[in-house]
Order: structure tokens, then C-alpha cells, then sequence
């Protein structure tokens, strides 16, 4: 870590000076086993991008090994990490989770605590059908003992409403009595158990007034099946309108788990080949991965060279040279060689399942955030409960039973109002229509009333903050050619490589239409570059290293800027002479200094995490104005950061595109995913930004501060109805001839249902697309 200014949470440990602390061997997991060579390996403090000391063969330099995406991730402290594995499934195929709590991977919250898609049946085809059964209802029974001018009844219509609200009651209730059940379990009743005490108690109610006003010698007593059907009909709309506005969150573990291959290829001792199930793999086995074969588990490359493509693990976009003695890690996609592998992490030991449970356990935690609504819901309740109880005693005290019961009922019917289930699932609908039209899809709600105040902004750098390529950032010609000359000697020697130098320098050579010089005998130096001959001819490229053993001088006016920047330098060289200089790195997005300047004026302080080395995460930072940033993290140390905030009480935005950073983005208050980037971490996040752009981040933050004020505007009117209705229904103005009118009651109902709607309709934000 490298911070020029003090943040709150500085005193926790820096992933640098953790990655190199001595390591009991228990602390992987892999007692008795050898440390991988790597994780000993001091670091270089060379100021140039992580791809400095490429062999243009393919192979990698300690260095390399040791820093940035290509970081040993087997040697990942369990300890640090808090991780509890005792959950989890030995075996790696197909990963088992049925031990694990589904309902809190991805859940959305806003709702009663829980997924209802996923644990509450279909809210829309409940809805359809009890829509159905309530028209009936509503034309045949009363509204709170006043019949309207559309109502009608005939002989046996009341034992119609009678059936049809039993099995309303049942079918379409079944969702809020679950939720209730579920949320006085956890001793923290909420919105689901308000809704469910009012068609409890309506229902119930309405049956013994139908066998008191059929079978019983009593006054004629009013009945609230209307109420019942309204207002479970309402509450199944609101749900809906939300669920069907707020994305799936998905399931980050599954696709974790989807990374791996249910078989892989085993090397016998006797050389054989042999095809077996991934459950059957330990450490210390023999694979074979063929090029294009997604790796199995962690391991070390035993023979053979290649490039991995981590990007599906790290995030970071460039494919990494491997050679004998590097680390793979399991989930990556082999290039294109052949490598045999011995595994050295299956089960809980490897890299997938440690971050596999850190998103389970920072989703579960995650989870016990309590939406705005439910809030309300619990006081309402709770004031409703003591309400209703007094009211019943009271007048049991001045009247008789039956008025007793008649107050009590009408206090709990009237305390879950309608306006209370629209109020914020119409906001959502409305905030996520316009997020979606400007480049956001929110995938949990809590976000938008989470984001009203945030102190720490977290950025990974890759594919983030930059492009996420390894590209050509620079070409100088430094003696006779131009610079398109040197373009085309440079992609003549590289035509037949592989590595991430050689990509970029062709991908730049098609995108100006340079034709590439025709090379042959094409070797490799090792450590250094490769030589070739062109037009009879011997040309060379080389590394910084490459120049010392050739004992060339270069000291160019722009070389300076370039490693500054992060860049990785290659010689074009002829005749112990530099032609000319490419530089590779990961292009800053045109957008970001200005975004980062933005985020600033918001009161919010930027931070960068990034597993690239110091020299690329200073470059970037200093260029960007950045001046707290982390370098060289594992997910462990990015959760751990983000853990460490929120734990001071600090609202923590977290932004990342990687399976590295999906814990992170689980734990941060408020998680947000690149578009581009890996489904898990989609599936990990609160927000996704669909076109990758960080200014969006800003469009989310000011849609979230109109969105929790309409939320909080709508409450009010809601719960502003109970405020006032409540105690009337109570009869506390009783002894100066003041009673709530039941069809006062049902007027004051519409009203604010329909004030809420109008209120959410007018959200909007100034930008394009609204």
C-alpha cells in the first residue's frame, strides 16, 4: 500500500508487506506441503508496468510472477481472510452448495428480508389469480360496512365471498404469512409480518362475523373481506412492480462453480493418459491441460510453456505467460500449449473456494441490512399492537365484546395501509426505468437508499479506471526509420509469438494498416527478447535488460515519462544501435481523471485497489489524483479494506469487475460492477453499469439521492395516514363525540395511494434518456 494522505482506515495491514511476511505452513491449509517458489521471491523495485522482464518466448520472470494479476494467489492467508470452511464441500466438481443458504446469496432485502422469487413463489401469477378471486369480492361485500354505488348482492352471494376469500386468504396471503413466520423467527418483524397481522386479522374476523350474522342471535356485525381482498391484491402489485423492476441478483456462487470441468485429463506414473472425474483429484496429482482447456484447480506447471487467460479469475484482461515452476490457478483458460500440471490446491484449499466463501459470508452479513420500509413496517406494528390492545381493553371497559372487538379489528385492518405496499415498490419501478435508460441496472434496491451519503469511493484499476488491454501507448523512432517503419519491423519479428507484447504490438500494427516486415529465423534470447533476420539482415528486440547484456546506451527524452506511466519499454535494436522504442501498458479511460476530480467535489474520497504492482498503481494514481491507493492485493486484502471501513461505520461504494473482487463488492455497502466484466462479479454486485463507464457512477449517485427522498416522501405519506387514522380508529377522540367513520377511513386510503403514485411518477434526473 502507498497512501500520501492519512484515511481512518491506514492502520490496518498492507498487502505488500503481508505477501511477504513468513508463512506458517498451516496457514494455507497445506501443511507438509512446499511453499510455491514464488511467494518467497522479494520484490524488484523496478518502476515499470508488470510485464517488464517479458521473455518473448513466453516465459516469465520471477518478477513477474510475483506481482499484479500474476500474483501467487495459493499462498492466501486463511487466517487474514476470517474464512470458516467447515461449510464447505471438499470436493471442487460442480462445487456442492446445498449446505449452503441460498436465500442470502444475491438476495434483494427490499421486501420483508427476503427473495421472494426464489422462496415466495410467483408474485405475478399470484397476483393474476387473486385478482381473480377479488373482483368478486369487491363487488359483492361492502367497503368497511359502506356499500358502493357499483355493489350488489343476492341470495347466497355472501357464502360466495365466504369461499372465494378463503381461498384468497390461503393462496394469495401465503407469501406475507411465510414472511412473517420467517421474520418473527428472526425476532424482527417487519413489513411482512404488518401486512400479514391485517388479512390475518381481516379474515378471521370476517369469519366469525359471517357465523355471527348466520348462526348466532347477535346485532348484524360488519365483516372486512373487502379490505381482505384489496389489500392482498395491492401488496402482491407492489411486490411484483418491484421484483419485476429490480434484476435477478443470480447466484455468484454457481457461477463460480461453473468455472471448473466436471473431468480432466490425469498422467499416470507410467506416462498414460487417463480421463477422470474432477472429485477424484488431490494434491499432488499429475494433470494435462490442452490449449483452450479451462484449468482445474491450483496448481505448478511441471512442462511445458504458455499463456493463461486469468481474466475470468483476476479481471485483469491480458493473457500471462507460464513456464515450468509458475503458478495456475484453477477457473483460467490454458492458450496455446500443452502444460502437465501437479495440483496443489483442491477442495476449500483453492483459490476459487476461499473466494467462494468470502462472497457467501459477506452476502450473509450483507444481508441484515434492514431496508428504509421495513423500518417503518416494525414501528407501525409495534404501535399498531399496543393500539389495538388498549383500544379492545377500553372499550371492553366502557361498552361491551363486541364494540371491543369491532375497535381493535378496525385499528390493526386500517394500520397496514395500501399506500404503505405502493410506496416504495413504484418508487423503485420508476428509478430503475430511468437507471436503465442511462447505461445502469440496479440489482438490489437497498442500494438506492444506501447511497444517499458515501464517504469512501473504491476503484479497481483494470478495466476500471483503464482500458483493461495490454496496448501499444507509444512508438518512437530513434535513428533512420520512421515510425511507422519501426511498427513494421517490430510486428515482423513478432508475427509468431504468443505473448501479451507480441498481441499488442500486431494489434497495433492491423489497426494503422502497417504491413508487418517478413522475418526469418526467428529465435529467442532468453530473459532478454529475440532476434531475427530481415531483408539479409539481423534485428533485435529487446527488454531494458536485453540493452545492459548488449551493452547499449539509450537514454531517450520520452523513456522517463513512459516507465512513469507504467509502461513496458521494448528496443527495437540493429547494428548496436536503438531504431526505435514501443511501449505497452493499460491506457488511463479518457474519462477517468475527470470523473475522479468529480467524485472529490461530492465529498467522497477515491480510493484505488488493484493486485497490479506499485509502480503501475502509482503511475496510474499520481495521474489521476488519486491519493490513497493499494497495490499488489489478493481478495482477501480487497475485502479486508473494504471489511475495514465498514466496520469504522463508513458507507463504502465499492466498484470492480473481476472474480478478485467480488467479495468486495459483496461486502461494500453498496457493490458496483463494470459491465464488461466476469458474471460472478455481476452477480456479486448491487449495480451494473451496462456501458462500463465510470461517469456513470456519478448518474447513480445523484439518481439514489432523488430516489431515498421520493422513498422517504412516499413513507410519510403512507405512514402519515396511520398517524392520523390509528388513534381515531383507537377512539381516543370518543369522549368528545369524535369516532373514525369507516367511510372516512376508506377516502383517507385512496387518497394517500394515490398521492404516492403521483409522487413517484415525478422522479427524474437531468440527464439524456429520461
Amino acid at each position: 500500500m502507498n497512501q500520501k494522505k492519512t484515511s481512518p482506515a491506514d492502520n490496518r495491514q498492507t498487502s505488500s508487506h503481508h505477501r511477504h511476511e513468513p508463512r506458517n505452513e498451516q496457514d494455507n491449509g497445506t501443511q507438509g506441503q512446499e511453499q510455491p517458489a514464488q511467494s518467497q521471491v522479494e520484490e524488484v523495485p523496478e518502476p515499470s508496468h508488470e510485464m517488464n522482464g517479458v521473455d518473448h518466448q513466453g516465459a516469465t520472470s520471477k518478477q513477474q510472477e510475483h506481482e499484479g494479476a500474476d500474483s501467487n494467489h495459493a499462498h492466501m492467508d486463511h487466517k487474514d481472510s476470517s474464512m470458516d470452511h467447515s461449510h464447505m464441500d471438499h470436493e471442487m466438481s460442480g462445487m456442492d452448495h446445498s449446505h449452503m443458504n441460498h436465500e442470502m446469496s444475491g438476495m434483494d432485502h427490499g421486501m420483508g428480508g427476503m427473495d421472494h422469487s426464489m422462496h415466495m413463489g410467483n408474485f405475478k401469477q399470484k397476483f393474476w389469480l387473486s385478482l381473480v378471486l377479488a373482483i368478486p369480492i369487491v363487488i359483492l361485500s361492502p367497503m368497511m360496512g359502506i356499500e358502493l354505488p357499483f355493489q350488489f348482492t343476492f341470495p347466497g352471494s355472501d357464502w360466495i365471498v365466504l369461499l372465494l376469500g378463503t381461498i384468497l386468504f390461503f393462496y394469495g396471503g401465503q407469501p406475507f404469512l411465510s414472511g412473517a413466520k420467517m421474520e418473527l423467527k428472526q425476532k424482527s418483524p417487519a413489513m411482512m409480518t404488518l401486512i400479514a397481522m391485517g388479512i390475518t386479522v381481516s379474515y378471521f374476523y370476517s369469519l366469525y362475523a359471517f357465523i355471527a350474522n348466520h348462526f348466532l342471535a347477535v346485532p348484524h356485525v360488519m365483516d372486512f373481506f373487502w379490505e381482505l381482498a384489496t389489500l392482498i391484491v395491492i401488496m402482491l402489485l407492489g411486490h411484483w412492480i418491484e421484483m419485476n423492476a429490480v434484476s435477478n441478483a443470480g447466484n455468484a456462487l454457481q457461477k463460480l462453480a461453473e468455472l471448473l470441468p466436471k473431468e480432466v485429463i490425469r498422467k499416470n506414473a507410467d506416462g498414460s493418459e487417463e480421463q477422470i472425474p474432477l472429485e477424484e483429484v488431490t494434491n499432488k496429482t499429475q494433470l494435462i491441460v490442452r490449449s483452450g482447456d479451462k484449468l482445474p484447480t491450483d496448481g505448478t506447471i511441471l512442462e511445458g510453456e504458455t499463456t493463461i487467460d486469468e481474466s475470468a479469475v483476476t479481471g485483469e484482461s491480458r493473457r500471462v505467460p507460464k513456464t515450468i515452476g509458475s503458478t495456475v490457478i484453477g477457473g483460467s483458460v490454458n492458450g496455446n500449449g500443452t502444460i502437465t500440471m501437479e495440483v496443489t490446491g483442491t477442495g476449500e484449499d483453492s483459490y476459487l473456494a476461499k473466494v467462494m466463501e468470502m462472497v457467501r459470508k459477506a452476502q450473509a452479513d450483507k444481508s441484515r441490512l434492514e431496508a428504509l420500509s421495513d423500518k417503518v413496517a416494525k414501528w407501525l406494528f409495534y404501535i399498531a399492537l399496543v393500539a389495538g390492545v388498549l383500544a379492545f381493553a377500553v372499550w371492553l371497559f366502557v361498552a361491551d365484546l363486541p364494540t371491543a372487538l369491532d375497535r381493535m379489528v378496525t385499528v390493526f385492518v386500517i394500520a397496514c395501509p395500501h399506500a404503505l405496499g405502493l410506496a416504495i415498490p413504484l418508487v423503485v419501478a420508476r428509478s430503475t426505468s430511468i437507471a436503465a435508460k442511462n447505461g445502469l441496472l440496479l440489482k438490489n434496491r437497498n442500494a438506492l437508499e444506501n447511497a444517499h451519503h458515501v464517504d469512501y469511493l473504491i476503484l479497481d484499476k483494470t478495466g476500471t479506471l483503464t482500458e483493461g488491454t495490454f496496448t501499444v501507448t507509444g512508438i518512437e523512432a530513434t535513428g533512420s526509420l520512421f515510425a511507422s517503419e519501426v511498427l513494421a519491423y517490430l510486428a515482423g519479428l513478432e508475427k509468431t509469438a504468443n505473448h501479451p507484447i507480441a498481441e499488442g504490438i500486431l494489434a497495433q500494427a492491423e489497426k494503422e494498416n502497417i504491413t508487418a516486415k517478413k522475418a526469418t529465423d526467428v529465435q529467442t534470447r532468453t530473459g532478454i527478447g529475440l532476434e531475427g533476420v530481415i531483408d539479409g539482415q539481423k534485428w533485435l528486440i529487446v527488454n531494458q535488460k536485453g540493452l545492459e547484456q548488449l551493452a547499449i546506451q539509450y537514454q531517450g527524452n520520452s523513456l522517463k515519462n513512459y516507465q512513469e506511466q507504467g509502461n513496458t519499454i521494448s528496443y527495437l535494436v540493429h547494428d548496436g544501435k536503438v531504431e526505435g522504442i514501443v511501449a505497452l501498458g493499460d491506457k488511463v479511460k479518457p474519462e477517468a481523471s475527470q470523473f475522479i476530480q468529480k467524485v472529490k467535489d461530492l465529498g467522497i474520497t477515491p480510493v484505488m485497489a488493484t493486485g497490479d504492482n506499485q509502480a503501475a498503481a502509482q503511475a496510474v494514481a499520481d495521474y489521476l489524483g488519486i491519493e490513497a491507493f493499494h497495490a499488489a492485493m489478493l481478495p482477501d486484502d480487497k475485502e479486508r479494506l473494504v471489511s475495514d471501513y465498514v466496520k469504522e461505520g463508513k458507507r463504502v461504494v465499492m466498484v470492480g469487475d473481476g472474480i478478485n473482487d467480488a467479495p468486495s463488492l459483496a461486502r461494500a455497502t453498496i457493490g458496483i460492477a463494470i459491465g464488461a466484466g466476469t458474471d460472478v462479479a455481476i452477480d456479486s454486485a448491487d449495480v451494473v453499469l451496462t456501458n462500463s463507464e465510470p461517469q456513470d457512477i456519478l448518474h447513480f449517485l445523484t439518481l439514489a439521492k432523488k430516489t431515498r427522498r421520493k422513498m422517504i416522501q412516499n413513507l410519510w405519506w403512507g405512514a402519515g395516514y396511520n398517524i392520523f387514522a390509528i388513534p381515531l380508529a383507537a377512539g381516543v377522540l370518543a369522549p368528545i363525540g369524535i369516532i373514525l367513520n369507516p367511510a372516512v377511513g376508506a377516502v383517507l386510503m385512496s387518497m394517500s395511494t394515490i398521492i404516492v403514485a403521483i409522487n413517484a411518477m415525478t422522479l427524474s434526473i437531468e440527464k439524456s434518456g429520461d
